[in-house]
């Protein structure tokens, strides 16, 4: 799907759904989406983004999803089979994560374990320590298991996969994904041979 700079503009404070299957093993929470991500109403939808090549790596997938056009059918069952969830810290889309303010952040964060209450997910994973250290107001937190719950579930901090965050490749963020997906009890795939 071509959308030129101009057309993306108008996707700017848009949302999209969810993707939650009847049972979330793993809920994974973005910053929030993008101009590209509304625009294909796709999570992590922007070419160059690491998310789904990470999720393959990893063994939580067993094939590469191609998001260019938007998510198929076959691959959002996939996932949901998977037991994997998606959603965002803060559902309006901007260019960038950097600008949102602390206070959208930390709203979304309020909001972000509300759902989680709701969902039940077995594991949550916000991918982006940054941004998980606003929302929640943990200036000094770092990836990993974080010592608090969310909504009553385990919480982890993992990489996120934007091409901004450029000193995670993707076998870092395979690797950090299939700790996650492990700890949630996902079934895994064997990973492929790279």
């Amino acid at each position: 799907m071509r959308v030129g700079r101009a057309e993306l503009e108008s996707f700017r404070g848009g949302t999209l759904p969810d993707l939650l299957g009847p049972k979330v093993r793993l809920l994974f929470a973005g910053i929030n989406p993008g101009l590209r991500t509304v625009a294909v109403q796709t999570h992590f939808g922007r070419p160059g983004n690491r998310f789904y090549p990470a999720l393959y790596r990893a063994g939580i997938v067993d094939r590469l999803i191609d998001v260019t056009d938007g998510i198929s059918a076959a691959d959002t069952e996939h996932l949901k089979a998977q037991g994997i969830g998606i959603t965002n810290i803060v559902p309006v889309a901007t260019a960038r994560a950097d600008e949102l303010t602390t206070e959208e952040l930390v709203a979304g964060g309020e909001a972000l374990a509300e759902r989680v209450r709701l969902v039940k997910p077995d594991v949550v994973a916000i991918l982006g320590v940054t941004a998980y250290r606003a929302a929640f107001r943990r200036p000094k937190a770092v990836a990993g298991r974080q010592p608090e719950d969310i909504g009553g579930v385990p919480l982890w901090v993992a990489p996120n996969p934007s091409g901004l965050n450029a000193h995670e490749t993707a076998a870092s963020l395979a690797e950090a994904y299939r700790e996650v997906a492990l700890a949630a009890g996902v079934p895994l795939f064997p990973p492929p041979e790279v």
